[in-house]
């Protein structure tokens, strides 16, 4: 068949399965028709939902290390490094004051010091931007009577477990306004007897409570879930923290608004842990977790079909990592495991497919603390992520 006859719907179609953004760069530039199919923005909104960002390296507050080659996404990092603001120095001044919290989707959530109180840990000053177009939103303040009930018990218990993290794109409450730059950003101050959470929405620009999420919390006991102890991961619309304090996960479902505490599967109990939870793709989950005994080197492996996430089971194979290796968490479907010198690879930081198995070194160190920065090549397949238009007044 004549390509002048193919219907450009299934010239879509048929540009939408190819496999990696690499791929649809080069098509875009086989000719003109096909460049216009490849730069529409349904178009890209299509590829994006059905590919997802490649793993470009990591960012930390002191900067960004990029993945290197034989790294398939080596050269797309690369461009991203030269062409991006990893300094920040398009934020409020002064901008050298700002930390990276975390990395989702392309945008950096950051803060910096407002208060000097007691409570000056929990109030902050609180922006996210998008680093690539070099475009960012400042949050307004969490106000007062939202932020009430929280320190008010906090004063009288003297203690929490505090936690402040962006919400994937593409939830149910952002599908319908269908922006590519809306986003929501979670407050949460868990007390013995009491939950405080308020979910920041930049469709709306308001913070508002969930009232859903202050009912008791069985199992909760405030003591094993500190700061050092936690670590906080995501998959399929669900956060789950992990304390190796406790026997118990803390999972909050952002689908249905609900938190639970499933059991923790046994494991070997080591400061912040080395359990990993993973996307395996078709609602499925899976998480890793040490096996008590075995040095930290062999993993039971429980599966969670997504129908409940207090439902896991046991996987018959464990998986063992090589000698010289230890994990150090995940990203989409795969594990991020340090290779040291005493193994049989290079020295670095590798992913390892969950489905095939396939060991991809991404850069030479890990840097404790940092965030994987996962993202599409800028100008063709990576659009603004956070818009700076709005602005809301405090």
């Amino acid at each position: 068949m004549a390509l002048s006859a193919i219907p450009a719907e299934l010239l879509v179609e048929i540009l939408l399965r190819l496999p990696t953004p690499e791929d649809l760069i080069r098509a875009s530039a086989a000719c003109v028709s096909f460049r216009r199919l490849v730069a529409d923005r349904a178009f890209l909104r299509r590829f994006r939902k059905l590919h997802p960002a490649p793993l470009l390296g990591f960012l930390d507050n002191k900067g960004f290390h990029p993945a290197v080659p034989p790294h398939p996404s080596a050269l797309a990092a690369s461009a991203v490094a030269s062409a991006t603001d990893f300094d920040f120095t398009f934020l409020p001044a002064p901008y050298w004051g700002w930390t990276v919290r975390e990395v989702r989707d392309g945008r950096v959530l950051l803060d910096r010091p407002c208060r000097h109180d007691e409570l000056g840990p929990l109030f902050k000053e609180m922006v996210v931007c998008d680093p690539l177009h070099r475009q960012y939103l400042l949050l307004p303040p969490i106000p007062d009577d939202l932020a009430a009930p929280a320190v008010c018990q906090i004063l009288i218990e003297r203690d929490c477990f505090a936690d402040c993290f962006l919400a994937p794109s593409g939830d149910e409450e952002e599908a319908e306004a269908m922006e590519e730059t809306s986003f929501r950003v979670f407050w949460l101050v868990l007390l013995q007897t009491k939950r405080v959470v308020l979910v920041f929405s930049s469709h709306t620009g308001q913070w508002r409570a969930i009232t859903s999420l202050t009912c008791s919390l069985p199992g909760f006991v405030l003591s094993t879930w500190t700061l050092l102890s936690v670590s906080r991961h995501y998959t399929h619309g669900c956060f789950y923290w992990i304390s190796c304090l406790s026997e118990k996960l803390l999972v909050l479902d952002i689908r249905r608004m609900e938190f639970s505490m499933p059991d923790h599967p046994p494991c070997v109990r080591v400061l912040r842990g080395d359990v990993a939870i993973v996307e395996a793709g078709q609602g499925v989950t899976v998480m890793f977790v040490p096996k008590p005994d075995t040095s930290r080197r062999i993993y039971t492996v429980w599966r969670n079909n997504g129908w409940s996430s207090t439902q896991w089971q046991m996987e018959n194979e464990a998986f063992s990592l090589d000698s010289g290796s230890f994990m150090i968490g995940a990203v989409g479907r795969h594990l991020l495991l340090h290779y040291g010198m005493i193994s049989s690879v290079n020295t670095g930081c590798y992913t390892r497919d969950v489905h095939t198995l396939q060991l991809e070194r991404v850069c030479a160190s890990y840097h404790h603390q940092s965030e994987a920065y996962c993202n599409f090549l800028p100008l063709l397949l990576s659009s603004p992520t956070v818009s700076s238009s709005k602005f809301y007044v405090a």
